[in-house]
């Protein structure tokens, strides 16, 4: 988000993207749970910032354009029911959140004359503040950054949500899971990892082409 300084407008709507992708995917993971069986009826729905933000996943989005939400570990959703429904509460966030981005991104092209620009744009491209007018700005950098968020939200590594539905995906998670547990949850290699990419390569980071390779047919959809 740092490179978004240069157009504050759009700075401040792609750090209030990350806060509403938080809490989205919070309710959504929540409600999702209950939907599905896998929560008692007197657990709390509403969203916090303090049960829901995870202090490294805030600075990854400062380095590197986006970052992610508090942990939800495979302990923490059982699979008895169903391995289904177990990956559905995984699911829940970052599919909640791709589909508000895109619902903003269709009103971004609806607000340009010319809606063929978002072919040409990259998540990236958004990630670092674009946008002829502050309305464009808004609308361009909170569906962005929605859409950032859940898409770096699948990568299939701990402590990211991604990680879980290929957990709960699988009959019986082998050693090469419990290795990833380990390592990457227990050892927090995976953070480590994330914050590595959101720093290297210097002025473009890999999590950025990670997000490009991901999301940018998502931005093509409306143009």
């Amino acid at each position: 988000m740092l490179f978004a300084l240069g157009t504050p407008v759009a700075f401040v709507a792609l750090v209030v993207s990350f806060l509403c992708g938080l809490m989205l995917r919070a309710v959504a993971i929540r409600f999702t749970a209950r939907t599905v069986g896998l929560a008692e009826r007197g657990d709390r729905m509403a969203p916090s910032l303090r049960h829901d933000i995870d202090p490294f996943g805030a600075v990854g989005a400062a380095l590197g354009g986006m970052g992610w939400g508090k942990q939800l570990t495979v302990d923490d959703v059982p699979r008895w029911r169903g391995r289904g429904r177990a990956a559905a509460v995984f699911a829940a966030g970052p599919v909640a959140c791709i589909l508000a981005g895109e619902l903003l991104l269709a009103a971004f092209a609806l607000s340009v004359p010319d809606a063929s620009v978002l072919r040409y744009l990259s998540v990236a491209d958004v990630l670092h503040g674009f946008g002829d007018t502050w309305m464009q700005q808004v609308l361009l950098s909170l569906g962005g950054g929605l859409l950032a968020f859940g898409l770096l939200a699948l990568i299939p590594i701990p402590p990211l949500d991604g990680f879980g539905i290929l957990y709960c995906a699988l009959p019986r998670p082998g050693h090469g899971m419990q290795w990833m547990r380990l390592w990457f949850e227990d050892k927090n290699i995976g953070v480590l990892l994330l914050l590595v990419f959101s720093l290297f390569p210097g002025g473009y980071p890999l999590v950025l082409h990670i997000l490009n390779l991901l999301g940018n047919l998502f931005l093509r959809v409306w143009g």
